[in-house]
């Protein structure tokens, strides 16, 4: 009997991997999943009860204490240790607080592309207990006045390249009384403030966490611009608590501190932002900097540095893809890329290509309360949802229709369930575990992201505005974005916004926005529907000038589309959904098409003939 036991016990041994490898193939990862999860909440919880107050900076400065001489940041030719961004940060501390116009605690803006000045600056900023804006360094004029408007900052400093973008705005600045500081040795400018050498004069004395004492979890530490459904980017606030949780990201992917970090992503970005910058901070790893993305030298970058954990965007991935095949393309010591907007096939293709490389897909939002992470590697997931997940953050997919931009709501006002495998809107239950803060001075656009009366009366649910769908095996893909907004070149494109642009130029009435697929590119390129004013003609060459000086090249339309009148619905909204199927065919629309040219300046007639030359990729979009 007791032999007999010991079979059956050694049997089922035997068979029980194969068994959950049949019925259960990802168990273990979901339980490694949870052991990780369990840690990082733990860990925060604990930092939580500190006394004094535990922030992001806090982290840094241990980090420094351990981890003096070794490398935190690499910029070309320029390299700082621990120790050095230390320092160097509380020199440009000690510089403000001497700086009139300014005083401890104020907001301000920081108008920087990406350099080492960015990251000691935020550092600064932090040790003074002021919240900060990252401006994107692309916008300009009223766009960039905005957006400084957004967080009420009383301080705007700026790269020294930006001058002439300041400079454009500087007459409603210094209405404002805004002190305007630009990162350079001289400037002549009657109202901007050289900066850079009263930094250099400064002391690099630590700074009395007196300073910033009066900080809570609930402070803003900083505001990350976010282009919504309508109108100019919005303000989300991104406070101290939100900041904290984002030093676990990288970290919970097994980074540690003998790891390099390539960041080429844009640092006013959450991306580039929260997960390269603040999540070295935890791990103590290594950041290669870099202006910006480079196909040509981004694997050579590798190689040179020693690269073990890239970031990436969608495009990241379709450009090094694209680029012409190199015999040492799988010579290389990058183990890790995280981040997300892959597609399958781009995925694939990677792999492929560059070797055994982890790919850490996930999904969140700048100013949202619920994220995924496709901890389990399925090629073209998002993530893979789960019970203890959906009871920390509860969420769920809604059904939405399209044509009329809303939820679907049964007889009783309640939003409908999507069943498992259909697409629907995911929402996310707000609660004190998982709130939303909204947007800076715009409790109007606040309002829109909250979804009331979902599953039951009274209820309040964040509305992502993404669409999304489950599989049988749990895991969850991204499948479009709903509203107005659409996605190009890794930016959000607010179709409001470009519609204002065009629309105050000399000859144009109305113009109706949207984004249009290209085969083999991710995301939607821009494209316009417009109506001339009456007694004008269309002028390629005037609109192209209009837009190139008032939007960023990745938020400018590439395709216009005149049309005799606008199509609006009952309620006068603008109709896009058969403009959108439409696209940009000449073949199937009668009203003339241009393309925007860079080389001519202008946009030109577009005609079967450059139709097939973009489809083919002969044309670069």
């Amino acid at each position: 009997m007791e032999m007999y036991l010991i079979s059956i016990i050694l049997a089922t041994l035997l068979i029980l991997p194969f068994a959950l490898e049949t019925f259960a193939p990802y168990l273990w990862m979901d339980i490694l999943y949870f052991r990780d999860l369990l840690k990082i909440l733990v860990k925060f919880v604990a930092r939580r009860r500190r006394r004094p107050l535990f922030f992001v900076l806090d982290r840094f400065l241990e980090q420094t204490a351990v981890l003096r001489d070794k490398l935190f940041i690499v910029f070309g030719n320029e390299s700082y240790s621990f120790s050095a961004t230390d320092q160097r940060s509380n020199k440009i501390a000690n510089a403000l607080l001497a700086q009139d116009g300014y005083k401890a605690g104020d907001t301000v803006a920081l108008f920087m592309g990406n350099e080492p000045a960015f990251m000691f600056t935020w550092l600064a900023l932090a040790k003074l207990g002021s919240p900060v804006a990252l401006l994107n360094h692309n916008i300009r004029t009223k766009s960039l006045l905005h957006c400084f408007d957004c967080c009420k900052a009383r301080v705007l400093i700026a790269a020294s390249e930006l001058k002439e973008a300041v400079e454009d705005v500087l007459p409603s600045l210094t209405e404002q009384r805004v002190t305007v500081l630009l990162m350079s040795t001289h400037c002549d400018t009657p109202g901007i403030h050289s900066f850079s050498g009263k930094v250099d004069e400064a002391s690099d004395s630590p700074l009395s966490r007196s300073l910033r004492s009066h900080i809570t979890f609930k402070s803003p530490a900083v505001y990350i611009y976010t282009s919504g459904t309508t109108g100019l980017p919005k303000a989300a606030v991104v406070n101290q608590n939100r900041l904290l949780t984002a030093l676990a990201v990288l970290s919970s992917s097994g980074v540690t501190a003998s790891d390099v970090i390539y960041l080429n992503l844009p640092l006013y970005h959450t991306a580039g932002f929260m997960i390269g910058f603040i999540g070295s901070i935890e791990t103590g790893s290594t950041i290669i900097l870099k202006r910006k993305f480079s196909t040509s030298q981004f694997w050579d970058d590798c190689r040179k540095y020693s690269v073990t954990v890239i970031q990436y965007i969608g495009e990241v991935m379709r450009y090094l893809c694209s680029a012409p095949k190199r015999e040492n393309d799988k010579d290389h010591k990058v183990k890790l890329a995280i981040g997300n907007g892959v597609r399958a096939e781009i995925w694939r293709e990677f792999l492929n290509r560059f070797g055994d490389i982890r790919v850490r897909e996930f999904y969140a939002s700048t100013e949202g309360n619920v994220g995924f992470v496709n901890y389990a590697g399925k090629i073209g997931a998002i993530g893979r949802v789960n019970f203890l997940h959906q009871k920390l953050f509860p969420y769920t997919l809604i059904k939405y229709d399209a044509e009329r931009d809303e939820a679907v709501r049964d007889a009783n006002g309640l939003c409908v369930e999507a069943p498992r495998g259909e697409t629907g809107l995911l929402v996310s239950k707000i609660t004190d575990i998982a709130p939303f803060v909204g947007y800076s001075q715009n409790e109007e656009q606040t309002e829109r992201k909250r979804l009331r009366d979902v599953l039951k009366k009274g209820d309040l649910y964040f509305n992502s505005g993404d669409l999304m769908r489950i599989d049988k095996d749990n895991f969850i893909y991204f499948q479009d974005r709903v509203g107005d907004t659409f996605r190009w070149k890794g930016e959000n494109v607010a179709t409001t916004e470009v519609s204002d642009i065009l629309t105050i130029s000399d000859f144009l009435e109305e113009a109706n926005v949207y984004g249009v697929q290209v085969p083999g590119h991710e995301g939607r390129i821009g494209m316009a529907a417009v109506t001339v004013k009456k007694g004008d003609q269309f002028d390629g060459g005037k609109i192209y000038n209009h837009v190139v000086s008032y939007l960023p090249s990745y938020a400018r339309p590439r395709f216009i589309r005149i049309q005799n009148a606008m199509e609006v619905t009952g309620t006068f909204k603008q109709m896009k959904v058969k403009l959108v199927e439409e696209s940009f065919d000449p073949g199937r629309i009668q009203d003339p098409l241009y393309i925007l040219d860079d080389h001519e300046k202008s946009y030109v007639p577009l005609t079967a003939q450059v139709y097939s030359s973009v489809l083919s990729g002969i044309v670069k979009l």
